[in-house]
């Protein structure tokens, strides 16, 4: 599986001009995608598709946009417990707030998926904004359910292709139609010879 100069064009012609960083974060995205093996078609677009959305069309692992005390909404009250940080106004928001291609947040997922991928998240959750181990959450996240207990193989397999559906994966359903028309136009672009 690649981006080809055809695929790269479909994608301008919806997208409109495309930089450099995110041409090089297209392909390096494809590259692990096709380096795992057991992404098909359907779920690599999707998967470029929630990255499109998720990093503000920039292709690269950011950090989700908001100062300290936007971040509080976090801190305190039933979201904080949701995402496991503690129930006090302490910066858990803001230190574990989104970041790297799918925007990991809370610290439930930073401590879950670092024990799963080997990785010192918790402690360092910078660290999910470096190219490889951004992939590699999103890979492992997506595939086995961790943001939400949802998988992208219970949206897109052999026999189904739901895009709209497997924003739960990541978000329950907010902007689910806009991430599953990007992900049409992801796969018609991996497609094109």
């Amino acid at each position: 599986m690649k981006m080809t100069s055809g695929g790269f064009n479909i994608l301008r012609k919806s997208f409109g001009k495309l930089t450099q960083d995110q041409v090089d974060g297209i392909n390096f995205l494809v590259s692990a995608f096709d380096a795992d093996k057991t992404i098909s078609y359907p779920q690599a677009a999707y998967m470029l598709a929630t990255a499109w959305h998720e990093t503000a069309q920039k292709m690269q692992p950011i950090t989700e946009y908001g100062s300290v005390k936007y971040f509080d909404k976090y801190d305190t009250g039933t979201l904080a417990k949701r995402l496991g940080n503690t129930l006090a106004l302490d910066g858990d928001g803001f230190k574990y707030r989104g970041r790297g291609y799918t925007q990991i947040t809370g610290t439930d997922n930073y401590k879950r998926v670092g024990k799963a991928l080997g990785i010192e998240l918790f402690n360092n959750p910078d660290l999910a904004l470096k190219l490889d181990v951004a992939v590699k959450i999103m890979i492992h996240c997506m595939k086995n359910g961790v943001f939400t207990g949802k998988k992208l193989s219970d949206y897109i397999n052999a026999t189904s292709k739901n895009y709209l559906s497997a924003r739960r994966i990541i978000n329950g359903t907010d902007q689910a139609q806009k991430v599953a028309d990007y992900a049409v136009v992801f796969e018609k672009a991996l497609r094109c010879p």
